[in-house]
């Protein structure tokens, strides 16, 4: 029987994809992809999409529901493009993104020796990012709309308050609300290019409880700016810097290049495994800090650095991770072609007294290259590329550079998986992975993976 739009098919989920919808077969064999499921349940589904092999649909009933459904908690769920497993208890999602990393790699890389931890589960998955970026502008009817992007669009779902931000968060959101209600600022329009304010962007230090507030501009600032100050001072004691970006460019970019401090410092602090980092609009900083702690102790328990060894950091960002080892090792090298991340590096390590650190401002593959001619040997390596991973090339120069020990902290498990197996032909062989849960209810798995060089 060949499925067709609007048949209704009685399922149970068995499985679950990266995206979040469950899987289930029809008695044809014919797997049908269907949004808000949780395995075990038993559903009447509606077909939206078919095709030979498998097809598209929606749920009509739930027959019986699984064990491990739950009610949602949010009001825009399903509706805003965050998370997607807010109707399955957090022990089932801990095991559906678990079941995800030892798939890639078993599957892509081709790889069965590897030991695999259970997953670093988080102590709150409520709450825990500590930074937002919210869009503005306006619906059909005029009405404004802050709040977060549609999956897969750019229609603004309205949130008042998301589960996953800080309560602060929302209170900036009710006074800028209210500021643009007094001062008639005009909203930006993506269709128009045309409009004033595009997005609040706001970042908090979870340890110190230090907040910035910055607002991207469709110009130089905004109307009434000192009233908008006054308004976010007089309810926000923690407030310490308000910034105004200005980005007059007809992009999917959030932020501009030029930043306009109008209260405060242009930067706020925060502490990671015993250091102080200092995070601007445009630093990287790890928006779940207290698993990026967690993730980061393995990362140094799987480099296992010796006092007179050099550790070389490619895609070192703002040069948490390598900065963190430092006072384990000789020298820290640390290579990142973000320009302003690297000056954060080295303020980094300048508010932090280390001394032992060097950053290169470049692509991770050309400066790897330029490394290994000019004789360089590191002992351990860390890798934490974006997510299409290190590639073939990069992992050919590590080679010839030789380090004893390689520790890969990745964003993908899929680009992960393939990387590995380009180490597996080299001579290197994955011995450990740890999934990470960093970003609770959401699709999103990071993984630590020891990579250690094998006597041929």
């Amino acid at each position: 029987m060949n499925l067709k739009k609007n048949d209704i098919v009685n399922l149970t989920i068995t499985s679950a994809t990266a995206e979040g919808s469950g899987v289930g077969k029809t008695d044809e064999g014919i797997a049908v992809f269907v949004p808000l499921s949780a395995i075990g349940d038993k559903l009447s589904v509606r077909i939206l999409k078919a095709k030979k092999t498998y097809a598209f649909g929606k749920i009509e009933e739930i027959l019986v529901p699984s064990p491990s459904r739950i009610e949602p908690d949010c009001p825009v769920f399903s509706k805003c493009g965050g998370c997607i497993w807010r109707h399955i208890s957090y022990e089932e999602e801990c095991n559906i993104k678990q079941q995800k990393v030892i798939d890639a790699v078993k599957r892509i890389g081709g790889i069965d020796s590897v030991e695999f931890k259970p997953i670093i589960k988080s102590d709150n998955i409520m709450r825990y990012r500590n930074k937002a970026q919210f869009p503005v502008g306006l619906d059909k009817n005029g009405s404004l709309q802050i709040g977060f992007y549609s999956f897969h669009s750019h229609r603004i779902v309205d949130c008042s308050d998301c589960a996953l931000q800080p309560e602060v968060f929302t209170k900036v959101i009710d006074i800028t609300r209210d500021f643009l209600q007094k001062t008639n600022n005009d909203i930006y329009s993506e269709q128009t290019g045309k409009g004033r304010l595009r997005h609040i962007y706001i970042r908090m230090g979870e340890v110190t409880n230090e907040l910035m507030v910055c607002y991207v501009v469709n110009g130089n600032g905004l109307k009434q700016e000192d009233l908008l100050v006054k308004m976010l001072r007089s309810e926000l004691p923690m407030l310490k810097s308000i910034v105004v970006n200005s980005n007059r460019e007809k992009t999917n970019v959030i932020l501009g290049s030029k930043n306009r401090t109008v209260f405060g410092k242009d930067y706020i602090t925060d502490k990671l495994c015993s250091l102080t980092f200092r995070i601007s609009p445009f630093s990287f900083w790890q928006v779940n800090r207290s698993q990026a702690e967690k993730l980061y102790n393995k990362a140094a328990e799987y480099a296992n650095l010796k006092s007179d060894e050099i550790l070389l950091d490619l895609y070192c960002g703002t040069g948490t991770i390598g900065l963190t080892m430092a006072s384990k090792c000789k020298m820290l090298i640390g290579v990142e072609i973000v320009e302003d991340a690297i000056k954060d590096a080295q303020k980094n390590a300048g508010i932090n007294n280390i001394t032992n650190a060097r950053f290169i401002c470049a692509d991770a593959a050309e400066a790897a290259k330029k490394l290994r001619d000019e004789g360089l040997k590191p002992d351990v390596v860390i890798l934490d590329p974006p997510r299409k991973g290190c590639g073939q090339d990069l992992v050919q120069t590590i080679f010839e550079m030789s380090p004893k020990r390689v520790v890969y902290v990745s964003c993908d498990p899929a680009t992960m998986a393939r990387d590995l197996k380009y180490f597996s032909e080299k001579g290197y062989e994955a011995k450990e992975i740890t999934p990470c849960d960093m970003f609770s209810r959401t699709a999103h798995v990071e993984s630590v993976c020891l990579i250690e060089k094998v006597n041929l």
